[in-house]
């Protein structure tokens, strides 16, 4: 489908804009602190300091532009190549009803409808009000993408879902998780995502699994939801795919991502 010319479709950035912003501001304010110590009869280890101190600000803004241009669609398309990481793993016959926990302002949600004209789908928003990912976003990016008419945008929690056990065909999440914070154990949003899977039906979730201070061992997580009644678990490591420059691979990016995907 192509987009129609009353909307300019929307799938954010993962690296906000006010991000690049502070760092343009701290290293513009460092810099101004380095030319006042060169000027002036400062101490030489202030001098030192503020010479650092610049250098450092000067790489670190220039590595979150590099990054957020990366992330963009217009730019290297990584958050597209990510979820498509994802829909790749998964071994759906795209038959019946798909749920998409966390769904950002719709890109994932979108990506399903269009690979499976068949299928209705349903994407939980988790924030509403003053966040960039709002409903009315989701569902203008579905209309220029040209189907808003099988997908239903819905706030809710992903702690508890509003939906009867075993409802969808298909649930995934695309680094949605690790942002709940109403919840301790992340490994029991799997959980409260399994329950509404039919059994038999189809998951794959992409987050940051390799962060053991969100999820623990991986090892651990892996049995625990064999324990709660599905047919197959597998743990991919999508961190190691080639699509990913080496530069967004840090622990603070998209380093620690991997993927869990199965058959309840």
């Amino acid at each position: 489908m192509f987009a129609t010319k009353s909307h300019k479709i929307d799938y954010g950035n993962w690296i906000s804009m006010n991000i690049i912003i502070f760092s343009i501001v701290f290293c513009e304010i460092f810099v101004f602190l380095l030319l006042l110590s060169i000027t002036g009869e400062w101490h030489v280890l202030l001098k030192v300091m503020f010479w650092f101190l610049t250098i450092a600000s000067l790489l670190i803004s220039a590595y979150f532009i590099y990054a957020r241009y990366q992330f963009a669609d217009r730019g290297g398309g990584m958050q597209e190549k990510i979820r498509g990481l994802l829909v790749g793993e998964m071994d759906w016959d795209g038959q019946g009803t798909a749920l998409d926990i966390g769904c950002g302002n719709g890109p994932l949600t979108i990506r399903l409808a269009q690979q499976y004209p068949e299928a209705r789908l349903t994407g939980i928003y988790l924030r509403e009000g003053g966040w960039e990912y709002a409903r009315p976003i989701c569902e203008k990016n579905a209309e220029a993408e040209g189907v808003m008419g099988r997908i239903e945008f819905v706030q809710a929690s992903a702690t508890a879902l509003p939906f009867e056990d075993e409802s969808f065909d298909l649930v995934v999440s695309n680094l949605a998780f690790h942002k709940v914070k109403d919840v301790q154990a992340k490994k029991d949003l799997i959980k409260e995502a399994l329950r509404v899977l039919k059994k038999g039906g189809v998951f794959a979730f992409q987050d940051l699994f390799w962060n053991e201070k969100l999820y623990g061992d991986l090892r651990d997580m892996v049995k625990d939801i064999k324990k709660w009644g599905v047919q197959e678990v597998v743990f991919v490591d999508t961190s190691k795919s080639e699509l990913i420059p080496r530069a967004l691979k840090l622990p603070f990016m998209v380093g620690p991502i991997g993927m869990i995907r199965g058959v309840k």
